[in-house]
């Protein structure tokens, strides 16, 4: 097996780039002995220059100008992993057109931006590849692009934010309430001090687009994603999950009606029957249903520095194989689909309704639901007094329906409060 030196610029030295550059360092040889490639850092761009950081390789460039990297003769692959948008797009941009291959873990940039880097890959035939971008360490996009290939897909259904899996997990096991479990995360660094990406889920919305892309080849971006986030969800909710053998989960959805395209992230009651329920803490896990395959389920850490590095890690050796065979993998050829509109999607739900404690008033809420058309699968009375609440879990009803009867019920004066809206899933 001949050798080939592949020369790589990274595009951001934080917990993940530092991480890269030391699993790859102590990756080297063996990647050596089993690919015949010898992998290098050759430039890194960081924010400061003046920074201390012992270990790193003397002869490593560094620059506080990340066009230098994009540039350099001396690179002939790029590892963006600045996140964000700008100027992370720009930089991508500029490395595909100088025909060079980009590894990125970047979720917004893709979700916002990917048909048209995909596109730009294509036509430069070199590799745009992003495993790390959906689940950190869990090599989902590879099972899906290579494992998966023929296999006709039909839903994937995926637990991939650790902030606010660790935030519920909290909940339920401890009794936490949802504003201490969120700063338990932000003290153990799972959430940002502005934690609003991850818990209004638009975090796991740009990761479902992308998902979106991969599994179907969807033109899908993060503007066509249906999300809601687990900001309303009290421990009240969280408690009557746990009584009917269910645990509350953010749930990023991408699944097929027809020739429909199902793609929206929201917190769904899962029965404890489900291998969904018992992921935990900051785990992520994706569970895929196909007509061959029946399910399936991939289960590991979604962030964090060195788990995410071994996703980058990976799409680095394939895109160092890719170039030196001077082929590619690309996506460029996203389609068009027609997204199953939210109306008209089918959902069991859980309904909380804060409710005057007086005589009367359940069959006044109950038939709202009956000429509504809404059957009721289970109804619970919980408190007294001001603190009633009326919980019901409703048999699968078109969403558009169920909007129409909380509206109704919003006007009763018997109702002081719509509480929280769930759906609930089958096993």
């Amino acid at each position: 097996m001949g050798e080939s030196r592949i020369r790589i610029g990274l595009l951001g030295y934080g917990t993940v780039g530092s991480a890269f550059v030391d699993l790859l360092e102590s990756q080297k040889s063996t990647i050596l002995s089993r690919t015949g490639l010898e992998l290098v850092v050759t430039h890194i761009a960081v924010s400061d220059l003046n920074k201390d950081r012992p270990g790193l390789d003397t002869q490593t460039v560094l620059t506080d100008k990340p066009s230098e990297v994009i540039e350099n003769n001396e690179v002939d692959l790029v590892v963006e992993l600045m996140g964000g948008l700008l100027p992370a797009r720009d930089l991508v941009k500029a490395a595909l057109e100088k025909n060079k291959p980009v590894i990125t873990a970047n979720k917004e940039l893709l979700s916002k931006e990917g048909k048209y880097l995909f596109m730009l890959a294509g036509e430069r035939n070199v590799d745009l590849l992003f495993e790390a971008a959906v689940a950190g360490g869990i090599p989902l996009i590879r099972v899906l692009r290579e494992s998966l290939l023929g296999e006709p897909v039909e839903k994937i259904m995926g637990i991939v934010n650790g902030t606010t899996n660790y935030i519920l997990s909290q909940m339920e096991e401890n009794g936490m309430p949802y504003s201490e479990a969120l700063l338990e995360a932000q003290k153990l660094g799972y959430a940002e001090s502005d934690p609003t990406a991850d818990v209004s889920g638009q975090d796991a919305a740009s990761k479902a687009a992308i998902i979106a892309m991969v599994a179907f080849g969807a033109d899908v971006s993060l503007d066509d994603v249906l999300f809601e986030g687990i900001q309303n969800i009290s421990s009240a909710d969280v408690a009557f999950a746990s009584r009917a053998g269910c645990a509350i989960k953010l749930l990023a959805m991408i699944s097929k009606h027809g020739h429909e395209l199902e793609v929206q992230v929201y917190p769904a009651l899962l029965p404890n029957s489900h291998p969904l329920s018992s992921v935990r803490d900051s785990f992520n896990a994706v569970f895929v249903e196909g007509t061959a395959v029946d399910s399936l389920m991939l289960f590991g850490r979604g962030a964090g520095g060195m788990p995410t590095a071994s996703a980058v890690l990976g799409d680095v050796i394939d895109a160092a194989l890719n170039l030196s065979n001077k082929t590619y993998r690309g996506m460029e050829d996203l389609k068009e689909v027609s997204l199953l509109p939210s109306g008209e999607q089918k959902s069991a739900y859980y309904v909380s309704v804060q409710v005057v404690d007086e005589p009367g008033v359940l069959a006044t809420v109950a038939l709202v639901f009956a000429k509504s058309d809404i059957s009721i699968q289970t109804m619970e009375q919980e408190g007294m007094g001001r603190e009633a609440h009326l919980v019901f879990i409703t048999h699968e009803v078109e969403e558009s329906r169920l909007e129409d009867a909380l509206s109704q019920l919003s006007n009763l004066s018997c109702v002081e409060k719509l509480g929280t809206v769930i759906r609930v899933l089958e096993a």
